[in-house]
């Protein structure tokens, strides 16, 4: 008496339905999250007792103690800061400026650079503080 096996065939399991649902995913989380730009320089905030979280702050505009204003890790002029800003705007609607000025900066170049930002088209900047003991 022989015995007969039947042919099995072995269950495969596709993943390539998966791996594209997978990389729609990150593509999705990609384009739609918002990355905030590092000014490119140290900075002493000054504390303020008012200061509170800012949830959207996208586009960040350094001025050092030595009235330097720093953007996307570079130093630069006052009469950038107009286009670049107008730049980052373009790339993220939504975004809003905060304006990080170290204690020692002169109002003046603070003042002159929130002037450029709202030639710019941006009407809420923000000014950056921390809180006392934080």
């Amino acid at each position: 008496m022989t015995r007969r096996h039947a042919d099995r065939e072995e269950a495969e399991i596709n993943i390539t339905p998966m791996l594209d649902i997978v990389f729609i995913m990150l593509i999705f989380f990609i384009v739609t999250a918002s990355f905030t730009k590092e000014p490119g320089t140290v900075i002493q905030r000054p504390v303020a007792e008012q200061a509170r979280a800012l949830s959207n702050g996208t586009i960040l505009i350094g001025i050092r103690p030595t009235n330097d204003i720093w953007m996307a890790k570079r130093h630069i002029d006052l009469r950038e800061v107009r286009q670049m800003v107008e730049r980052a705007r373009a790339e993220n609607p939504e975004g809003s400026v905060v304006v990080v000025a170290d204690k020692g900066a002169r109002i003046g170049t603070v003042t002159d650079v929130i002037d450029q930002v709202r030639l710019a088209g941006v009407e809420g900047v923000a000014l950056s503080a921390r809180k006392p003991g934080g």
